[in-house]
């Protein structure tokens, strides 16, 4: 059985950037996906495709298919006073903002006086990721988890 759409895959992972730092990584509790589903961003789905339980490899995925190139755009300096309740603004803070797009996260990357920066950008937008993976899992997807759109149980969304 290969990985293909509609099964569900368990996956070993260690993530890192251009500098070698780890981003993320499984730790003995492998991630299980819906394959086909948007469950993973779009490069590494790619990359796992047709791969077997037991497949060991290393994608490099550019920006444009992982969380994709930095939108300058998306930072805009705003009156503190949109942050009504918060008293103390710090870089580094998240906050879910309403725009003509919906709800979406920015983060808090200058505070200057009453005038905040907010970056829309998701945090590892314009970067090249690496990915370490080993295939450790391959199964059919249930009928509820092709409903729902993601993998449930061990490794996958618990409801």
């Amino acid at each position: 059985m290969s990985i293909q759409n509609d099964k569900v895959a368990l996956i070993e992972y260690t993530l890192t950037n251009e500098a070698g730092e780890t981003l993320d990584a499984s730790n003995g509790n492998p991630l299980a996906y819906l394959h086909g589903h948007g469950n993973l961003i779009p490069g590494l789905e790619k990359e796992l495709e047709g791969k077997s339980v037991g497949d060991k490899f290393t994608a490099t995925i550019p920006a444009a298919d992982a969380y994709g190139e930095r939108v300058d755009a998306l930072v805009q300096t705003v009156p503190s006073s949109m942050f009504q309740g918060v008293e103390t603004l710090e870089v580094g803070m998240r906050f879910q903002a309403q725009s003509e797009q919906g709800m979406h996260s920015v983060e808090i990357t200058a505070v200057d006086g009453d005038q905040v920066t907010v970056d829309g950008n998701h945090p590892l937008a314009g970067m090249p990721l690496t990915f370490d993976i080993e295939v450790t899992g391959l199964r059919d997807a249930t009928e509820e988890e092709l409903e729902h759109g993601h993998a449930h149980g061990e490794g996958g969304h618990h409801h």
